[in-house]
């Protein structure tokens, strides 16, 4: 790579393509752009296609990395300056790039605003929008085939209409999956995948909305037994609910046993026990709201990154996927790995931003936010929401290691964890992608 130093955005280029593949590459590349006096030397500052190239790669950067942060602050304010322009185009390509740079984006969701400003005279770059048109057209048809299974799902599954006042949301819950598992050949792992997710939000309403503290003890320890017995003194509608776990569980169970030969007894059973720690986490949120209990901030995002349901998901999502299922992997899996839970960090920080709120679900969940204000007396809102923010980068910079050798997971599955990341801002801030 030492030979391409002298191009700006060819250097960038090739340092992004192969981290985003899992390669690690040595950031000191870039320290071959600086003077002996530690300057960034010649006129980079006036070559707007190269910082926005050089800004791409600072997103990929790790722990330690210091030189990266340096080039994405250098190359972030000069592109910030910049951005006045008066010009219509140029500016909206440099605003995406520092909205939603690659690493952080969601290419699906990005395509229509790539498409209107990928411009140019050659006739392959007409034939490449065109094969780009064919297929965004192409994979949406796929999407709206999904969506009416997964409606017919819920709507056959008849929880909207037990549970009056949980969310009815199912085209929401079918975006997770959507964003995570992007290629169209993952169509049937989608539609799975929607149902647990839709029974974390259901039992995330029953715990935040709904349901007493006495019921909510009741219901956690049918869930960590996992036996008929101990259903028998919920109410009705836990009754329902737990019968709906427990139905999903079964089904993905026999999947995973019919497609990969795996026995779920002792595998696939496990988010049984992952189900019981998600419903653990959630109780003790609702032990101190009952009592008015305001928890450190560690302690908050301790339990916190386990109440977003990540990790639950993603052991289901790993079973669907099939990559990999050995003893080991399984146990890596079970046992909350770092890129889970990174992820699972910066949801959980993103949604406690509470830059969105759900327009159906009015409940009692804590916030980092709050618990960080009252560990820090005097903070500002402006100052807490920077700390957050702060907080979230970091994550990714731990995130982006877990991605690198070694790594004990599938391509498809590290990408779908990095997908978690990269969704919740879209999702918790609507903007027109």
């Amino acid at each position: 790579m030492s030979d391409c130093h002298n191009d700006l955005y060819e250097l960038a280029l090739v340092f992004r393509l192969l981290r985003q593949e899992g390669y690690y590459v040595s950031a000191d590349v870039f320290n071959n752009l600086k003077d002996k006096e530690g300057k960034v030397q010649g006129k980079i500052n006036q070559d707007i296609e190269g910082l926005m190239g050089l800004y791409e790669p600072s997103q990929l950067s790790i722990k330690g990395e210091d030189i990266l942060e340096e080039m994405g602050n250098f190359s972030s304010q000069l592109l910030n300056a910049w951005n006045t322009n008066d010009d219509q185009s140029q500016p909206r390509i440099v605003r995406n790039t520092l909205g939603h740079p690659h690493h952080k984006s969601l290419a699906r969701f990005m395509a229509k605003s790539f498409l209107s400003d990928f411009q140019g005279t050659e006739g392959w770059i007409n034939v490449f929008k065109e094969l780009a048109k064919m297929d965004f057209n192409l994979v949406k048809s796929i999407h709206r085939k999904e969506i009416r299974q997964v409606s017919k799902w819920w709507k056959d599954l008849g929880l909207a209409k037990e549970l009056k006042f949980a969310r009815n949301q199912p085209l929401k819950w079918y975006m997770w999956p959507l964003a995570v598992l992007p290629h169209p050949s993952l169509s049937e792992q989608r539609v799975k995948l929607t149902k647990p997710i839709s029974l974390v939000y259901i039992i995330d309403d029953i715990f935040d909305v709904h349901g007493t503290l006495d019921e909510l003890n009741l219901f956690t320890k049918a869930v960590n037994r996992w036996e008929y017995e101990a259903v028998e003194p919920l109410p009705d509608y836990m009754k329902t609910c737990f019968n709906a776990l427990n139905g999903i569980t079964n089904e993905i169970s026999s999947k995973v046993y019919k497609d990969y030969g795996w026995n779920p007894i002792d595998s696939l059973r496990k988010p049984c026990i992952q189900w019981a720690i998600l419903c653990n986490a959630f109780l003790v949120e609702a032990r101190w709201f009952s009592v008015g209990h305001v928890s450190k901030t560690n302690e908050y995002l301790k339990n916190g990154i386990i109440s977003s349901g990540v990790h639950v998901v993603l052991v289901h999502m790993f079973f669907l996927l099939g990559h990999g299922i050995t003893k080991r992997n399984v146990d890596i899996v079970d046992d909350f790995p770092g890129i889970i839970s990174s992820a699972a960090t910066i949801l959980r920080l993103w949604d406690d931003l509470g830059s969105a709120k759900d327009e159906n679900q009015e409940g009692h969940d804590g916030s980092y936010l709050h618990c960080y204000m009252k560990e820090n007396p005097g903070t500002s809102i402006e100052n807490a929401r920077c700390h957050v923010m702060h907080s979230i980068s970091e994550t990714w910079k731990l995130l982006n290691q877990q991605c690198l050798p070694p790594n004990p997971f599938s391509s498809c599955f590290t990408k779908a964890c990095l997908n978690v990341a990269r969704m919740v801002p879209f999702m918790y801030s609507y903007d027109g992608n």
